[in-house]
């Protein structure tokens, strides 16, 4: 089915939606407070970039990203911190033209890089990414349990 896909930047009224997207995806993540991080992220605009996929009006996707300046030895960069397309929209493309919108934009801005972390055993996001052109960075994930 096709559909016209309208990419705009985030605002407040998109907190509930993204949400309810986040329920859809994961019992897990929902019940994660996703709408207080989407208003700090919004508040704090400094440096981030955040958009969301509407069809008919509706929210179905939404990608958030923040730039980071000379951080452990890199030039400025920007990182792709979550991004979420409703079940029933998905295999549409429409996390692909988010992100191919935001790297378009971050370009323009100047950026080189654009990163994102990745649980290793996931599969669909990690083929979501190479098919964008990520590649394994020089970064080496750490983590201490506390």
């Amino acid at each position: 089915m096709e559909h016209t896909v309208n990419i705009r930047e985030i605002t407040l009224k998109d907190a509930s939606a993204i949400q309810q997207i986040r329920r859809a995806i994961s019992e897990e993540d929902g019940s994660i407070d996703f709408e207080k991080f989407v208003k700090q992220q919004i508040s704090e605009n400094r440096g981030k970039l955040n958009l969301v996929a509407e069809i008919n009006g509706r929210v179905v996707g939404y990608m958030i990203s923040t730039t980071l300046y000379a951080g452990f030895g890199i030039k400025k960069s920007a990182w792709i911190m979550a991004i979420g397309v409703h079940p029933e929209y998905m295999g549409q493309g429409i996390g692909l033209t988010l992100a191919r919108k935001i790297c378009d934009i971050y370009k323009e801005k100047g950026v080189e890089n654009i990163y994102s972390s990745v649980l290793w055993d996931s599969t669909d996001v990690l083929s979501f990414f190479k098919k964008l052109g990520f590649e394994r960075s020089e970064f080496i994930n750490l983590k201490k349990r506390l």
